[in-house]
Formats: structure tokens, C-alpha cells, sequence
């Protein structure tokens, strides 16, 4: 009887470990490690010209996208030595319903996204849109990232300026042109009407969360990814 009990006690876990790391709406914190295995989803965008920080920017800019769970995409930017600070957030939608459990209904029209704060002496905007659809999420997926779908999940670059729109849009078009992804890009470009910091206990999320299996099947791969694509950019957290 040991033997059996022991064989549903290890399969019980498992499952119990798979439904925790299918979402990131519905993770389970109490569960600490988890074994993945995740494929590499990385494009490689080396064949698309960019342009070199501008070194006559002054002052810090700030730059805002949204595709998926906030919790990879802030990781991810994190890990750019470049960058001073990765927010995550909620963008678009009503102040009052700029809450996660509310957000994650679908029906608020915000979008979870995250707030970059960089100087454009040291990376260009560009640069980050680099990163953004090369290691960050899958810019072909609508209103969802693999395992979390809903509006809320959506791909969009929220732009600030005229120029951040035009930095984008020609940006996405040049992603067409070389036929990068089998499929259309689905992203979206939209002022930024408004950005509302999330919760405290999204923030860094990664880095506080490192064994939890939604982050070690989604997020930990991202990261990953980021070293091996961009090593001069990367810093360890």
C-alpha cells in the first residue's frame, strides 16, 4: 500500500504543480519549485537595423509596453543594465478599477503593462522595441500570451510622444517587410492615456518569486533568452 500511496502523493503534486503554473492570474504561492522544461520562443531580429543611442538626449524618458503576464516583461527589462527602473502597471483603462483582481476580469480595457525608465544616451527606444518583440513576449498573439489569455493580456506599445509613435510604427513595419514571424503582428499603438503602478506585491516580482512554477516555465526562459541575445545589455539581478 506505501508504494501506491507514495506513487498518487508524487502524481497528486505534479497536478497540483501543473494548474499553479497555468496562469498568471491563478498561481499558487505556497508552491516553491517546480521542473520545466520550455522551449526557446526568442526571435532573432540581428538582420533588423537599429540605430545607436542618441548621445544630444538629455534626462530620463520613459517608455511603456504591454504583451502578457506584466510579471515576465518587467523581468526581463530589469535585466538591462541600462534601464533605471521597471514599473508594472495597468494601462488604459478607469483609475478605479486599476486593481488586479479587477483588471483580471477582462472588461476594465487596461491592459497589465510596464512603466521603463531609460536614458536615451545610453539605449535608444528602439533598442528596447528590439528587445521588446524579440525575447519579451509574441507580438503575433491577440489579446493573449500563452498560458493567460484575455484583453488584458494584450500586445501594445503605449507611446508618449510623436515620436515614440513613429519610432514604432516604422518599427513594426520593418518586423513585416523581413517577414520575421509566420504570422501577422497583432500589436497595438495607442497613446498612453494613463499608467497606474500595480500592487507592491507585483513588483520585482521575478526576483522574489524565482522557484515558483508559472515564473520558472514562462519567465525564467525570457530571461534567459535575453542573455544569450543581447549580452552587452544584460546584467544579472
Amino acid at each position: 500500500m506505501s508504494i501506491y500511496f507514495s506513487k498518487f502523493f508524487t502524481a497528486l503534486l505534479f497536478g497540483i504543480a501543473l494548474i499553479a503554473a497555468t496562469s498568471c492570474s491563478k498561481v499558487n504561492n505556497s508552491i516553491e519549485t517546480v521542473e520545466a522544461e520550455s522551449k526557446d520562443t526568442s526571435i532573432n531580429q540581428q538582420s533588423i537595423a537599429l540605430p545607436t543611442p542618441s548621445t544630444n538626449s538629455k534626462g530620463e524618458q520613459t517608455a511603456v509596453f504591454a504583451g502578457g503576464c506584466f510579471w515576465g516583461l518587467e523581468a526581463v527589462f530589469e535585466h538591462l543594465k541600462v534601464v533605471s527602473d521597471a514599473t508594472n502597471g495597468y494601462s488604459v483603462g478607469a483609475k478605479k478599477t486599476a486593481d488586479y483582481e479587477t483588471v483580471s476580469t477582462g472588461t476594465t480595457g487596461h491592459a497589465e503593462s510596464v512603466k521603463i525608465t531609460f536614458d536615451p544616451s545610453k539605449i535608444s527606444y528602439e533598442q528596447l522595441l528590439k528587445v521588446f518583440f524579440s525575447v519579451a513576449h509574441d507580438p503575433t498573439e491577440l489579446n493573449r500570451q500563452t498560458p493567460d489569455s484575455g484583453t488584458q493580456y494584450r500586445s501594445a506599445i503605449f507611446y508618449s510622444n510623436d515620436e515614440q509613435k513613429r519610432l514604432a510604427e516604422t518599427y513594426i513595419a520593418e518586423l513585416t517587410e523581413a517577414k520575421t514571424y509566420p504570422r501577422p503582428i497583432v500589436t497595438q499603438v495607442v497613446p498612453l492615456e494613463a499608467f497606474y503602478k500595480a500592487e507592491d506585491y507585483h513588483q520585482n516580482y521575478l526576483n522574489n518569486h524565482p522557484t515558483q512554477p508559472y515564473i520558472v516555465t514562462y519567465d525564467q526562459p525570457k530571461v534567459e533568452n535575453l542573455q544569450k541575445q543581447f549580452p552587452d545589455l544584460y546584467v544579472s539581478k
